[in-house]
């Protein structure tokens, strides 16, 4: 009972709270962090095409990056170790070109762009197994605080 009675009470106050503002007011946004950030970016397999979670991820990325100075934008390409080597190395740039090319149409800010394939490198284990969820590219953004 006291906690259906303390909601109701939250949910009032809220919303008169929420009428007395007006319905133009914004709700403010908090100030960018401008702080460097990594983000994985996966595919399916012997694919470079963004799944609809990588677009999405990509558009948050450049919108949490919007406020900030974009001082470097680094994109490396990977690839598992099944298949051909130099097919990819192939899969891996074409997978880091299509992170980049997202991000720009995702309008981040104006940035200096490093994109890097490693392909298959580093994709077996000392083992000699093949290592999991190498099928994706590693986003680096390098953030900042505008200069006032």
């Amino acid at each position: 009972m006291k906690t259906a009675t303390m909601t109701g009470l939250v949910l009032t106050v809220g919303l008169a709270g929420c009428s007395s503002t007006g319905m133009r007011a914004r709700m403010e946004r908090p100030a960018p962090v401008c702080e460097d950030v990594t983000v994985p970016v996966y595919f399916d397999t012997n694919r470079a095409q963004l799944t609809r979670e990588g677009r999405r991820v990509i558009a948050m990325a450049a919108a949490d990056a919007r406020g900030c100075t974009v001082d470097k934008v680094q994109v490396t390409g990977l690839a598992d170790a099944s298949g051909d080597p130099a097919a990819n190395l192939e899969l891996s740039r074409a997978r880091a070109a299509s992170v980049a090319d997202a991000l720009l149409r995702a309008k981040l800010p104006p940035a200096e762009f490093d994109l890097t394939a490693v392909g298959q490198a580093g994709a077996v284990n000392t083992e000699g197994q093949n290592r999991p969820l190498r099928r994706r590219t590693d986003l680096v953004l390098k953030l900042s605080k505008p200069k006032t």
